[in-house]
């Protein structure tokens, strides 16, 4: 027993000093339901963690302490009460209660996108995103940046630790306001993708043939670019398909649209004669 603690400390003694929390827990994120997941998530977690303790201590004590070896003899009493079989099966019941009732009020809050201000259309592909704003005639394809295509090739000759945000960036990223709900429509073109960027607190498939809904929004005073992945496995190259995500002040954005949407027009108008 000594021998095993030993080792597990060793190895614990061993990770990198600068580990960080953050690196293995989910983020608390940029949004007020982010938030508000991440604290849910908080709460469950200590519930287990105590449960587990308490547990895993009292079989590890019984086992120490009761065991054949030194003579201990099973009391019949105490497989037969009955005070404690109810409270057993109470006890976890009023916990489980205890749980499930913020849990689905958060749910109901994730899925409701009533009072949003702006409609993306998501579809993944085999292995990039298309993103649409729906009513303003804007789309685009976001693809793996060009510097982290180069780089993954065998024989490249590229050490990918010198390219900034290694398959972590995209030549052209989904812009979208601060402050302002934003929903999201996802579908597929061929096969399941996941959207998913760890600081909006969710991930939502994309299903072809199907339309899945969710929203995500940016504190107004929280701007900035939030990188993300496919998280369902989709084939060869699903580790190339990441998801960036920047976000603007509302009037940044607004100019930005603006700009996009003559670039549409005249695409369109070039396409036309």
């Amino acid at each position: 027993m000594r021998s095993v603690v030993a080792g597990v400390l060793a190895s614990v003694a061993s990770l990198p000093a600068r580990a960080d929390w953050g690196l293995i827990n989910m983020p608390e994120g940029v949004s007020e339901l982010s938030r508000e997941i991440h604290g849910m998530h908080m709460i469950m977690f200590w519930i287990c963690l105590v449960i587990a303790v308490f547990t895993f201590g009292a079989m590890i004590l019984a086992m120490a302490r009761f065991r054949k070896s030194k003579g201990a003899v099973a009391d019949q009493k105490m497989l037969h009460n009955a005070r404690l079989e109810a409270a057993w099966t109470i006890v976890p019941v009023v916990i489980l209660i205890a749980m499930a009732i913020p849990s689905v009020e958060k749910l109901v809050k994730i899925e409701d996108t009533s009072g949003s201000g702006l409609t993306v259309k998501v579809t993944g592909h085999q292995w990039y995103w298309q993103y649409e704003y729906l009513g303003t005639g804007v789309k685009f394809y976001s693809r793996l940046a060009r510097s982290s295509d180069v780089a993954r090739q065998k024989g490249s000759g590229i050490d990918p630790r010198t390219v900034e945000h290694y398959l972590l960036d995209v030549d052209k990223p989904l812009v979208i306001p601060t402050g302002v709900k934003v929903r999201m429509l996802l579908t597929a073109n061929d096969v399941i993708h996941a959207w998913w960027v760890p600081e909006f607190g969710m991930k939502r498939d994309a299903i072809p043939g199907f339309i899945n809904e969710m929203w995500i929004s940016v504190d107004a005073d929280k701007p900035g670019t939030y990188r993300g992945q496919c998280a369902e496995l989709c084939g060869a190259d699903h580790g190339f398909m990441p998801i960036v995500v920047v976000a603007k002040p509302k009037a940044e954005f607004d100019a930005w649209l603006s700009r996009q949407k003559q670039e549409a027009a005249t695409a369109l108008a070039a396409t036309e004669q």
